[in-house]
């Protein structure tokens, strides 16, 4: 079966299609159908088990572009892949739920979540002072925790940002790194950095960190601080011991945020140790001030094929 769907705009569609219609590919295989533009109309060939799947996506993805026109030049693989998970589970957001999603701005760029667990994770760190973010890979925890902490800081609203890790390999011995502190932990926190230099340059961040405004720390240093006035965001906080998570959760001092991301799937900790991360999830929740946000594979923004993974080894740990 054969439709048609018309944009109200040429520059509509274009956004859609993304740059040279390179969306286009990634619409069909997702969809299992054939796409055909001409003009400002895309004419599809549905699949009869996916029936009236691609209007139903079309408009979802018009509905996003309408709320965000003025933020964005262009849909994403990731957006079109988050309204997609949407449509095959039945959990579509309303047109109220995408009116109240909440954007962060970091200087001039804009970064907005794209679903509904995202924007309730932005929304619990505008909120909360102690927010955890609990999922697995590929949901965008650590991406949101970076560019919300940015914002705050370039906006003025915090001094700085800290940032740490518990310094646990996974799997695997590394020995004994090479040169000074920040040089050994430097590879334990490279994926807050890729987070950093995808949103703003690497000399912003040189020009952050040479005025203290950006600050690294391996977790067991934390002891005896109070952190006034900053954003800290505590990674993999699934590889923190029970003492460790009590330990970090009362440095905070005034006029401070705390963001703790991690996979209860995925705890390197030696000897069987209880996670940090697991114990604080059952005990904090309901304490007023601490948000928690649990993400599922069908929120994965990476790749399908992470979705796909996630779930393949929730299977396996089911059986």
């Amino acid at each position: 079966m054969s439709s048609t769907i018309v944009f109200d705009h040429f520059s509509q569609m274009q956004k859609v299609c993304g740059v040279n219609d390179r969306n286009l590919p990634y619409i069909e295989l997702l969809l299992n159908g054939e796409l055909f533009v001409q003009g400002n109309s895309i004419t599809y060939k549905d699949v009869p088990e996916r029936e009236g799947s691609a209007d139903q996506l079309f408009v979802d993805l018009m509905m996003r572009l309408r709320f965000l026109a003025q933020e964005q030049q262009e849909i994403s693989e990731a957006e079109i892949f988050m309204e997609y998970q949407h449509l095959v589970n039945g959990s579509v957001p309303s047109k109220k739920e995408k009116e109240e999603t909440l954007l962060i701005r970091v200087g001039s760029k804009v970064v907005h979540p794209k679903g509904l667990r995202q924007n309730q994770f932005v929304k619990l760190m505008n909120k909360e002072q102690l927010v955890f973010s609990i999922g697995p890979a590929g949901t965008g925890k650590t991406f949101l925790a970076i560019a919300f902490a940015l914002s705050e800081v370039l906006s003025g609203r915090k001094q700085k940002i800290v940032l740490t890790r518990p310094v646990v390999e996974a799997g695997e011995s590394l020995g004994y790194l090479p040169g000074d502190l920040n040089q050994k932990i430097s590879p334990y926190l490279r994926p807050l950095y890729d987070a950093m230099e995808y949103i703003i340059p690497p000399a912003i961040i040189k020009r952050l960190e040479d005025n203290g405004s950006i600050e690294t720390a391996p977790l067991a240093y934390m002891r005896g601080r109070s952190l006034n006035n900053a954003t800290i965001v505590l990674d993999e906080g699934q590889n923190t011991t029970i003492e460790q998570m009590k330990m970090f959760l009362t440095r905070l001092g005034e006029n401070s945020t705390a963001i703790i991301t991690g996979d209860i799937t995925q705890i390197d900790l030696p000897n069987r140790k209880t996670s940090g991360l697991v114990h604080a999830s059952k005990i904090l929740k309901g304490v007023k001030g601490i948000g928690f946000v649990e993400f599922r594979s069908t929120d994965v923004v990476r790749s399908r094929i992470v979705q796909r993974i996630i779930d393949a080894y929730d299977k396996e740990d089911r059986q």
